[in-house]
């Protein structure tokens, strides 16, 4: 996993550290060893990349609950698999082999990131949360740390054409790690990990350095329309299967 994150690093570090304008706030939240959850909105196909930059402040190498149909692309694959990332075949009965993997990884000391929303929020908006990042919480005793994004959206966003505009800025807020207790109810802690995210999303757009021009405001809102949408209200599809990226889907 080393070569292959040292790779991955090397190929898309000059983009993200000088193609974008970052801010980063509360980066200490994240340990620099031990085993860590972090778990962050998702408006951007280049969201698990940012992450990545993220956690690689703190020296940590990430692992991704991804979409399994990801792992059968060419080249993108194979470079999944060699960095052991972790599939999620979503909707079927073995999604739950998805959340063996990241115990597994956890009890290894690893960083494991997932987006609870499971898919880029169609109105930039932190979503419903799934309950996959509650369960991982609860069977390894690990705290979710929350992260809140905001800005890759202006590059790479779901049914708009890239803009490869330089210097965009990008924000991420670290906030401080939620325990979850082994006997609360899985809707509830994943609605108290969606609040801390959408927390996070708040922040990070307060503190975003770059306005919209005129005529291209379809990116930016308003910090307080980032709130909880609770999933206790919402059908059994909301807690069926663990969260995953959709970077890099059409």
């Amino acid at each position: 996993m080393d070569a292959v994150y040292t790779f991955a690093r090397n190929l898309f570090a000059p983009g993200l550290a000088c193609g974008m304008c970052w801010t980063m706030e509360g980066i200490e939240n994240i340990p620099i060893a031990g085993p860590v959850i972090l778990a962050s909105n998702h408006t951007s196909y280049l969201d698990p990349l940012a992450l990545a930059w993220v956690a690689d402040s703190r020296n940590r190498r990430v692992r991704f609950l991804a979409k399994e149909q990801l792992f059968a692309k060419p080249g993108l694959g194979a470079l999944l698999r060699s960095a052991h990332q972790i599939p999620v075949a979503r909707g079927q009965r073995d999604a739950a082999s998805a959340l063996d993997a990241a115990l597994i990884a956890l009890r290894d000391g690893e960083c494991v990131a997932v987006f609870p929303e499971g898919t880029i929020s169609p109105d930039l908006d932190p979503m419903v949360g799934k309950s996959g990042t509650a369960r991982v919480a609860q069977g390894s005793g690990v705290a979710v740390t929350p992260v809140g994004m905001w800005g890759a959206h202006r590059i790479m966003y779901k049914g708009r054409r890239p803009n490869p505009e330089p210097l965009v800025a990008q924000v991420a807020v670290v906030g401080a790690p939620i325990d979850i207790g082994p006997d609360e109810p899985i809707k509830v802690a994943t609605d108290r990990i969606m609040t801390a995210i959408c927390e996070c999303v708040q922040r990070a757009r307060t503190i975003y350095p770059q306005r919209p021009r005129v005529g291209d405001e379809w990116w930016w809102r308003e910090p307080d329309s980032a709130q909880l949408r609770t999933c206790r209200r919402a059908g059994p599809e909301a807690s069926a299967t663990p969260e995953s990226s959709e970077a890099g889907a059409e």
